[in-house]
């Protein structure tokens, strides 16, 4: 699977990663441009490009994102969801959590604590 929140050129190079029957989840486009993928990728690999708007996944169809919600949340407890946390920070360290962020010196989240 393969998260793509970036778009632009990137979109082609990480598509051309997928596995066999991988699916390609479309989330925004903050790169700028929307991406043209050629369609003979999906072909050969047989692989789904789905599009992702959780606004409209949360208006639309309440009940499923509640049940989401509540599995994910789940998962996080019992330790099968563990998301890679870049660094903590204080809330007054807010200005360099966003410095750091902008510059890409983080991989992963960013955890502000107040």
């Amino acid at each position: 699977m393969i998260y793509d929140p970036l778009g632009g050129a990137f979109s082609e190079t990480a598509f051309r990663t997928i596995a066999w029957r991988g699916r390609f989840l479309v989330i925004g486009f903050a790169s700028g441009p929307t991406p043209a993928i050629p369609l003979n990728l999906p072909l050969l690999k047989d692989v789904s490009i789905v599009g992702v708007f959780w606004g409209s996944h949360t208006e639309r169809e309440p009940e499923q994102h509640r049940r989401e919600v509540a599995e994910m949340m789940d998962w996080m407890a019992r330790g099968k969801l563990r998301p890679l946390i870049s660094r903590r920070y204080t809330l007054d360290q807010v200005p360099e959590a966003m410095n750091d962020i902008a510059s890409r010196t983080v991989m992963g989240k960013v955890v502000v604590t107040p």
